[in-house]
């Protein structure tokens, strides 16, 4: 009998993914904890005093990292000196850390650690891109070969085998057998992660804001090549798969026929 995740999509897994790859760069619960511990903010060579085996500048690249990752914030961008502090999301990171220390304390790990090294151990083994669909996919159908497991995640067998193998050193699946082409299946561990995945897509759905379609260009007005500039690279940051977001997006306000008139002067003067 095959273990059970709790039923997940292809596309439920390349969100968790992509939750994953916001926060499970290394360091980066560490740095969450200390702004939360010490701040509410802080500047970068504050951070580096508590986190001693980093360097200022490693803290500075992390921080801006975790700045375009939505994490931290910060007042005046252009000043190296402005304090980071978390941002909204990054607050209620709480539930995910002790869902994945849970998770490592029972299945992977028992031996004491702190709770910041356990859960930056369990996003290591969580993070690279494949895995989640890769556990998703043996929870489904059970036992699979790689060819098979290939074949279903769209992949190379190299990229499946190269998977696999890490996946295995990190205790999330197992050989059947010792015979050459033996199947895998799901180690305890990975059958037991259905309440880290569900933690992670709680989090996401709590800070999915509604994404406005793009308007048809003939709809549009567009006053300045400043305000066109700024619009066209709204819409390219907009542009994510409706799949993803909870809410449905809001229409754009219509704009009156008398300021679409007055900002397209007659052709005939």
């Amino acid at each position: 009998m095959s273990a059970q995740i709790t039923p997940m999509s292809a596309a439920d897994s390349q969100r968790i993914e992509t939750v994953l790859h916001r926060i499970a760069p290394k360091w980066t619960t560490h740095v969450v904890h200390t702004i939360a511990k010490y701040g509410p903010e802080m500047r970068v060579a504050d951070v580096a005093q508590h986190l001693t085996a980093l360097s200022p500048s490693y803290v500075s690249k992390r921080l801006a990292s975790m700045s375009e990752a939505g994490l931290v914030t910060r007042d005046g961008a252009f000043d190296r000196a402005a304090p980071y502090r978390l941002s909204s999301s990054a607050r209620t990171l709480g539930p995910v850390y002790r869902t994945l220390a849970q998770w490592s304390s029972d299945h992977v790990d028992r031996t004491p650690q702190g709770r910041y090294d356990r859960v930056e151990d369990a996003l290591q083994r969580l993070q690279l891109a494949g895995t989640t669909e890769t556990v998703r996919l043996f929870s489904e159908h059970g036992s699979m070969r790689l060819p098979d497991l290939a074949e279903r995640l769209g992949a190379s067998e190299q990229f499946a085998a190269t998977r696999l193998n890490r996946m295995q050193a990190d205790g999330l699946v197992t050989l059947t057998g010792d015979r050459h082409g033996a199947p895998y299946v799901l180690t305890d561990a990975g059958a037991a992660l259905g309440p880290v995945y569900t933690a992670l897509q709680q989090w996401d759905n709590r800070h999915i804001s509604p994404v406005a379609p793009a308007v048809p260009a003939a709809e549009r007005t567009l006053t300045s090549p400043a305000q066109s500039a700024r619009t066209a690279a709204a819409l390219r940051r907009s542009a994510a798969p409706s799949t993803l977001f909870s809410h449905p997006p809001m229409q754009p306000p219509r704009v009156p026929a008398a300021v679409t008139a007055a900002s397209h002067p007659s052709r005939g003067r």
